[in-house]
């Protein structure tokens, strides 16, 4: 058989400090660092990984984390243009009676949808959750079955409401992942809306309330979310934090207190933004090395990728981190531009290895049948691969 035929596997061992891009897979241990929640999850925004886990799949009560959803409904029907923040909906008795947190909405009074925001979002209110639950949806029950189908639509799985403030129910249930889901498709979907959750007090009706997120006023770098507290579920936070451009989203529940709330939040942020750092390695169409061909009208076609990526690791693991590329050349043309040729290999201490795909920055063309016979005498005679 002709040696032509023959191909064999390259392994070329790229310089990291070339700019590379690739994002981690994989949790941290949960027994790295401790922490006093039952449930705790964190993850980098941009790249989705997750820097700490603890229970994070477990089924949990939200409590008042659920007026998240509730507000995500809102935003939802704003940015459609079904409502605005001047729309007003009619305070009911039902509405106006409930216990808990409150907004203070009085009875049979139309309520600006922008106050009523501000009302479930900074001062908590159970009240202000049942008047726009009933404004959007007829009912409470309805509008807790349009959250249910709203939250499986964002990749929600593990959730089921049952009402609009987090009030105690035993089906009323989600985990921390997926308010963390909740908290991205916000911050995504809907930025023009987020600056609600960094507001740190609210008055209506003569009542001065401060949002109970204590991190809002901490150097920390927190812009939202919100809390929630029941006898059952303890004290919790869904919160985000941005330090140097980079975003962190955090869920934590099942605390004591609010001073452990607080404290314990505080504590895994910067733990979360000390230990870990994103990393930007390479861009889309960026030609990362090149393959030879055999019989094309080129001698060798560029590899890229064909995406942006950024990697988020141990800032220890990053001097450590490898970056293999692994193809089968010469490769045969003809060639079109996009074809997957091989694969990046990256891998760091402590980190699960990824493959990235390695395709054609070009198209290369067969050679025609006297240049083909030419090139494989060629290849016999003197060993060249064209």
């Amino acid at each position: 058989m002709l040696q032509f035929t023959q191909y064999w596997i390259r392994q070329l061992i790229v310089p990291i400090c070339l700019a590379f891009v690739v994002v981690f897979s994989g949790s941290v241990d949960a027994v790295a660092i401790p922490t006093k929640a039952k449930q705790a999850l964190i993850i980098d925004f941009d790249t989705g990984k997750t820097l700490f886990a603890k229970n994070a799949d477990a089924l949990m009560h939200p409590s008042s984390m659920t007026k998240m959803m509730t507000v995500y409904m809102v935003f939802d029907r704003l940015k459609a243009g079904i409502l605005s923040l001047d729309t007003r909906f009619r305070v009911s008795r039902n509405a106006w009676r409930k216990r808990g947190s409150k907004m203070f909405v009085r009875v049979n009074k139309d309520v600006r949808v922008e106050d009523l925001i501000r009302g479930i979002i900074v001062q908590s209110g159970n009240d202000a959750s049942i008047v726009v639950a009933e404004g959007i949806s007829g009912s409470e029950d309805d509008f807790a079955r349009d959250m249910t189908a709203k939250a499986r639509e964002i990749g929600m799985n593990n959730s089921t409401f049952k009402n609009a403030s987090g009030w105690p129910n035993p089906e009323h249930l989600t985990t921390a992942r997926d308010l963390a889901t909740l908290i991205n498709s916000t911050i995504r979907k809907y930025p023009e809306y987020y600056h609600y959750y960094s507001e740190r007090e609210f008055t209506y009706a003569g009542i001065n309330q401060h949002n109970r997120n204590r991190l809002l006023g901490m150097n920390v770098g927190a812009d939202g979310l919100k809390t929630g507290h029941t006898e059952v579920a303890g004290y919790g936070l869904a919160a985000s934090a941005v330090r140097k451009g980079r975003r962190l989203v955090m869920v934590v529940n099942g605390l004591k207190s609010k001073r452990a709330r607080t404290r314990e939040s505080e504590y895994l942020l910067n733990w979360a933004f000390r230990t870990f750092e994103s990393y930007k390695l390479f861009s889309a169409g960026e030609t990362i090395t090149t393959a030879d061909v055999w019989l094309g009208d080129a001698a060798t076609v560029p590899l890229v990728v064909d995406q942006d990526f950024t990697v988020t690791i141990k800032r220890r693991a990053r001097r450590n981190m490898k970056v293999i590329a692994r193809l089968v050349e010469p490769i045969a043309a003809p060639i079109a531009k996009g074809d997957q040729l091989g694969t990046l290999l990256i891998s760091a201490p402590g980190e699960e290895n990824i493959e990235v795909p390695l395709k054609a920055g070009a198209d290369v063309s067969d050679l025609s049948m006297i240049s083909r016979m030419t090139a494989v005498i060629n290849h016999l005679l003197w060993g060249s691969v064209r």
